[in-house]
């Protein structure tokens, strides 16, 4: 095969990001493992490949972070940024924010989640053209994580729109990395001051007072700055894939309007739709690592200090693990998802969005069991890490 028949996939073409599962299957097929010179990485795209990578963190290093610019400009990580981290410090900040998100205190949150999603689409009564990422997918996650934050309402717009900027990027173009600009945590520094005054039943709070022993064996609480840390990744991580998630069960619903009649006559399944949801279109398509030692691959070496995507998109429509990977179908029995990692990484917030996706998805179709995407008017935006919708219109019925 000649030089020009080559499979090419970059993250940054808004070509291929339009639609890039015929590059995947290419690339699971003709270069399990992947080199762009033009922008220098590996990628890893067929499932076994990217289970080992994801869960072997001693060679695929989390400690430059996550994300392929952010990697490449090799700034310095604050402490307690729990995404750019690897054990044992990833582990003890991993520890102090699993006391929020346990199950009973995750599924506790469902009565106020619902009241929100409700609040949405309350809004919109008598509109029959709105849209769906404006008015309701963003909407849902930002006011769930200023309940967790305890953010005021009033405040909580201008707080995701600016965490959102930082992980946006122009179409086709890289991500402007700094230090500064990748944790921007002067955005809560009053509300930390603001709350370490007036306690309350909220992750703040929680963060403030909790005891813990750190890596030098000292037992403490944290300090103001590594709460800054960890709120600011909070708000990051937790507005932007839900929302995006919401985004495409809106999207793929459309396309596969038989299988949203069976959830709008029987909601008992739409546990089902997100899992499949989130493996036929994952909103954080790609994860970045750093490679820090000589490692062999499909025959060949990745030298030391190479930076590795793996492409969690692909590696969920292996072939060699899912029948028909490319067919949607909300009763497939979905297991060994990738979507949100696995082993150590393995996303914190994972029943959060699970949670999020369900609520919304059981309200929207209560309130429109039917509704019908504007195509032309959509505009998808993708990064080298999240793939989703920014807009996207619709009529209901």
């Amino acid at each position: 095969m000649g030089a020009s028949t080559a499979v090419y996939w970059d993250p940054f073409d808004r070509d291929i990001a339009h639609d890039p599962y015929p590059v995947y299957a290419r690339m699971r097929t003709e270069a399990p493992l992947y080199y762009n010179d033009r922008h220098d990485f590996f990628a890893l795209t067929r499932s076994g490949d990217v289970d080992t990578a994801l869960t072997d963190w001693r060679t695929f290093s989390s400690a430059r972070g996550g994300i392929l610019e952010v990697i490449k400009a090799n700034i310095e990580i604050p402490p307690g940024t729990l995404l750019m981290e690897d054990p044992p410090s990833h582990d003890i900040n991993r520890g102090l924010l699993a006391r929020v998100f346990t199950p009973r205190r995750v599924a506790a949150l469902e009565p106020e989640i619902r009241a929100f999603c409700i609040r949405c689409l309350d809004h919109l009564d008598g509109v029959s053209s709105f849209d769906m990422m404006t008015e309701f997918a963003n909407e849902v996650p930002m006011r769930v994580i200023g309940m967790l934050l305890g953010i005021p309402e009033d405040a909580q717009s201008a707080v995701r729109d600016r965490a959102d900027a930082k992980l946006r990027t122009e179409p086709g173009e890289q991500m402007k990395v700094s230090s500064r600009a990748l944790m921007d945590v002067d955005l809560f520094a009053d509300y930390v001051d603001w709350r370490a005054q007036h306690p309350s039943d909220d992750l703040m709070t929680e963060l403030i007072n909790a005891e813990f022993e750190d890596a030098e064996g000292t037992t403490r609480t944290l300090a103001r700055e590594e709460i800054l840390t960890y709120v600011t990744v909070l708000a990051g991580a937790g507005n932007e894939t839900t929302a995006r998630l919401i985004g495409w069960l809106t999207a793929v619903l459309d396309r596969h309007p038989d299988q949203r009649a069976w959830l709008a006559t029987d909601p008992g399944l739409i546990p089902g739709a997100i899992e499949e949801t989130i493996r036929f279109e994952p909103t954080g398509h790609a994860i970045g690592r750093y490679v820090t030692t000589d490692v062999e691959l499909h025959g060949q070496v990745v030298p030391a200090g190479s930076t590795m995507m793996l492409l969690v998109a692909a590696a969920n429509r292996d072939e060699h693990r899912w029948p028909d990977p490319d067919r949607f179908d909300i009763r497939r029995e979905v297991r060994q998802l990738l979507t949100f990692g696995l082993g150590t990484h393995y996303c914190l917030g994972a029943a959060l969005a699970r949670l999020e996706g369900r609520v919304a998805l059981e309200e929207l179709l209560r309130r429109y069991p039917t509704w019908e995407v504007d195509w032309d008017g959509a505009a998808l935006s993708s990064t080298s890490t999240m793939r989703g919708w920014e807009t996207l219109p619709v009529t209901v019925g």
